[in-house]
């Protein structure tokens, strides 16, 4: 019979590979209020969390999908959509929120992704947030023209350029017009 200890069970967030408790333990150090980025395929969930002893308090929320109230039919999963979100978080909160760091979870940051142009997002509206300029996607990503200028480039070939574009069209949307909405969005989030 053993006498010693030979294994340890992990926590069960731990085991199902929800939670990384060193990374978690950093944040809570760091005492200051986390902006959790959580992306999903068709939309992106901004929140501001709080470390409390009984449990973390969300202090505020934000989804991608909120921009439809503001006039933005676009998909909420891309790059635009995913900045605009980030900016009307932050144009929302920031006399809530003056510092903050961003909680990834389990993900790690890629350059140029939705997270990093929701990050730029919440850097542009004003709340201070310890980050690297060489991350973030470039303008032309950010605001669409990327998706602008490939739809002119399928516009001679009807199917291709339908199936590539469906929900756009779906939506009455016309992918060649983003980049003047997404000023248009970007513009009336900054004015409130």
């Amino acid at each position: 019979m053993s006498k010693s200890k030979t294994f340890t069970v992990k926590f069960k967030r731990k085991r199902e590979g929800k939670t990384d408790y060193k990374s978690r333990l950093k944040y809570l150090k760091s005492n200051k209020t986390r902006i959790v980025i959580r992306p999903s395929a068709n939309n992106l969930l901004i929140q501001a969390i709080n470390f409390k002893e009984n449990g973390d308090t969300a202090i505020c929320m934000n989804k991608a999908t909120d921009l439809k109230k503001l006039g933005w039919d676009y998909h909420a999963g891309n790059i635009p959509s995913s900045y605009l979100a980030g900016l009307y978080f932050g144009a929302k909160n920031k006399d809530k929120i003056k510092e903050a760091i961003i909680d990834l979870g389990l993900r790690s940051i890629t350059k140029g992704d939705r997270l990093t142009a929701a990050i730029k997002g919440i850097v542009d509206s004003g709340i201070n947030i310890p980050h690297s300029d060489s991350i973030f996607p470039s303008e032309e990503v950010i605001n669409g023209t990327i998706i602008s200028k490939y739809a002119k480039s399928l516009s001679n070939e009807k199917e291709k350029y339908e199936k590539q574009f469906s929900k756009y069209l779906k939506n009455k949307q016309n992918p060649e017009n983003i980049v003047g909405d997404f000023e248009k969005i970007k513009k009336k989030i900054l004015e409130k």
